[in-house]
């Protein structure tokens, strides 16, 4: 029993924790490259919002990087109410609601008519269904340039030139095929069984569209809004030529101030402007950034 006890009693050896090594130089490149990456994109994202808060007597200095010594919301107030787009000098604001008016319907429509041609391609194959989503997929990839006269001409003869129809539909044209290979490869990974179920219910094609897929399509969904929103709201070329004077986008208006000249050019009204473009697409990842990623990998680049 003593030797029992005395061996019960004998002191554990207790391992000593490794000391710290020092990073590997494969995880030191690598968090070397991803600073330098966010320095290289971050870079002019500080000096356009440090430039929208100084008064120009600063900017007068040409210290680009220095903070400002009196920081002022003076620009930001000029470039929303009162700085001169073109001949007219009542800020940007105007911009900002042609474009939420030009965003939401034709982020909507397009979505939800690539959805449906997306859902048709995949579970319904159509005749010659094939042979339409090769022609949507090679839409795609044809450049604005070389549709763009006989766009005009089309629309001019139905009187939709310059109005915001007109402007509403081209973006869903545009982005039709882009939304209808996104839908179509994400339902290709929806198990077909699913689909012959719904049929063997009774449910036609409408009621399987709208209470069984588009309730399982959230993550495609996001995906698309984010492409759509950020493509939209950043196009130029699309809303110069066929919104009209009346309903131009927010980044034509943007393109006017920063090209009109009257006196003394305004850097910080230019920044702050230009800074006030973007926001909604900068919102838009920083809030939808998680969303997108799981959308991708729900099936978005798939098959």
């Amino acid at each position: 029993m003593s030797a029992v006890i005395q061996t019960s009693a004998m002191p554990i050896a207790i391992a000593k924790r490794p000391s710290r090594v020092l990073p590997r130089p494969a995880r030191i490149g690598i968090y070397a490259f991803l600073f330098t990456a966010a320095a290289f994109f971050l870079l002019p994202l500080y000096v356009m919002l440090v430039t929208s808060v100084k008064p120009m007597e600063e900017i007068r200095l040409a210290h680009l990087f220095a903070l400002p010594m009196k920081m002022t919301l003076e620009p930001w107030a000029q470039a929303w109410t009162s700085v001169c787009t073109g001949l007219q000098c009542e800020g940007i604001r105007g911009g900002f609601w042609n474009s939420v008016s030009i965003v939401v319907p034709s982020t909507i429509v397009s979505i939800f008519f690539g959805a449906l041609n997306g859902y048709a391609l995949s579970f319904w194959r159509p005749k010659y269904g094939n042979g339409l989503f090769l022609v949507l997929l090679m839409g795609a990839f044809v450049p604005y340039q070389v549709v763009m006269f006989p766009l005009v001409r089309a629309f001019a003869s139905m009187s939709l030139f310059g109005t915001l129809p007109g402007i509403v539909l081209i973006h869903t044209i545009f982005g039709m095929p882009v939304m209808t290979l996104l839908f179509r490869n994400y339902y290709t990974t929806v198990p077909r069984e699913l689909f012959m179920a719904a049929r063997i219910d009774g449910g036609g094609f409408w009621r399987i569209f709208m209470q069984l897929m588009l309730p399982m399509s959230l993550p495609i969904i996001v995906v698309a809004v984010i492409m759509q929103v950020t493509g939209i709201w950043n196009d130029f070329i699309l809303g110069l030529v066929f919104a009209g004077r009346e309903h131009l986008p927010m980044t034509v208006q943007l393109n006017n101030v920063i090209n009109t000249t009257t006196g003394e050019r305004l850097y910080n009204v230019n920044m702050a402007a230009t800074l006030l473009t973007s926001l909604v697409p900068l919102v838009i990842y920083l809030v939808s950034g998680r969303w997108f990623v799981r959308g991708i990998a729900a099936g978005a680049v798939k098959g």
